[in-house]
């Protein structure tokens, strides 16, 4: 026999009068960061090839100059100059809310503004995973091809790309593409970045989760030369009672200056299986060039509800491809 007090969901005498309790709160478990993106320099574009141009010095000279010698040759100060360039590439999320749903009361809340915000978290995560991608420029041709950007993975390369001349290409000392990766051959990256340019201050390596592992185990582990195994270095600092064990690094202090380590999104990075990619990036050297800026922009309402779409159309400047290096495929 069934109770009419009892809480019964399936007797619909006493189930049909329960009311259900289902909080506002709207959870989005997903990464939103975009280290990348938030700070690169942006620039305003004018087309939709932006281009650039790159220089080098000579050599320097230690030889003299005779007593008496004439000027009676030049040199071409600009002979090694080279253009650089990229495509822009649109990118754009749409949403949409019914006018019943924009009526009705819901928990989250599900309306329009809440649609709208979505979309822009959404559409920063795809120009984020675009400019760490490893994607060469394209050209909207008609046929279904349509423009496209170069993204970091392919500027920092030291065997191309084809366009970018081999003195202005990313020196392979820059890059580590497999097997373990320690801390000589991190530092080695490093000091060909500082040979390039003469600087490494300012430095920012963007580290995927697998790979900002490794680096933290600079500080907490010791290798032994004699041995593949290594020793756990841990340091306890003691203040009243609490104890705290830092495993973590953030700067990283090299011989050639000082490099801030942030995390890449996991959702954005080049490799989604091992996430072990990092991108040393010198910011002097990088930016974005928005031809479109990111806005929002709403559609009329055909009677169905509010509409809109947020867009932007932007490219990457990467000034110097030898002053970043590039980190993947590692094996702890």
């Amino acid at each position: 026999m069934a109770f009419s007090n009892n809480y019964d969901q399936t007797n619909p005498g006493s189930g049909v009068s329960n009311r259900e309790e289902l909080t506002d709160i709207l959870t989005i478990l997903a990464p939103e960061d975009t280290p990348v993106l938030s700070s690169a320099t942006k620039t305003k574009g004018t087309s939709s090839f932006p281009e650039w141009t790159v220089d080098t010095l000579s050599s320097p000279v230690t030889t003299g100059v005779a007593e008496g010698a004439d000027v009676t040759a030049f040199t071409d100060k600009f002979a090694a100059r080279a253009r650089l360039g990229n495509r822009v590439q649109k990118f754009r999320r749409d949403y949409m809310v019914s006018d019943i749903q924009e009526a009705v009361d819901s928990v989250g809340p599900a309306k329009y503004a809440q649609a709208e915000t979505k979309a822009m978290m959404e559409i920063k995560r795809d120009i984020e995973a675009t400019l760490l991608s490893a994607n060469d420029r394209s050209t909207e041709d008609g046929a279904g091809t349509v423009n496209g950007l170069r993204g970091l993975g392919d500027w920092i390369d030291s065997s191309g790309p084809s366009d970018v001349p081999a003195d202005y290409r990313t020196p392979a000392a820059s890059i580590h593409s497999s097997g373990a990766f320690t801390e000589t051959i991190f530092n080695n990256i490093i000091t060909s970045i500082f040979r390039v340019n003469g600087s490494t201050n300012g430095l920012t390596l963007v580290a995927d989760t697998a790979l900002r592992r490794v680096i933290s185990d600079f500080a907490r582990l010791d290798p032994i030369a004699s041995t593949a195994a290594s020793n756990s270095i841990r340091t306890v600092n003691y203040n009243g009672d609490s104890a705290k064990i830092k495993l973590s690094v953030e700067l990283y202090h090299s011989d050639h200056g000082i490099v801030s380590i942030v995390n890449m999104n996991p959702d954005t990075s080049p490799n989604t299986t091992d996430k072990d990619v990092g991108y040393l990036l010198n910011p002097e050297y990088y930016g974005v060039s928005e031809l479109i800026p990111l806005s929002t922009n709403s559609l009329p309402n055909l009677g169905g509800g509010e509409r809109g779409y947020c867009d932007a159309t932007l490219s990457l400047i990467v000034n110097h491809p030898g002053a970043h290096g590039k980190i993947t495929d590692v094996t702890a």
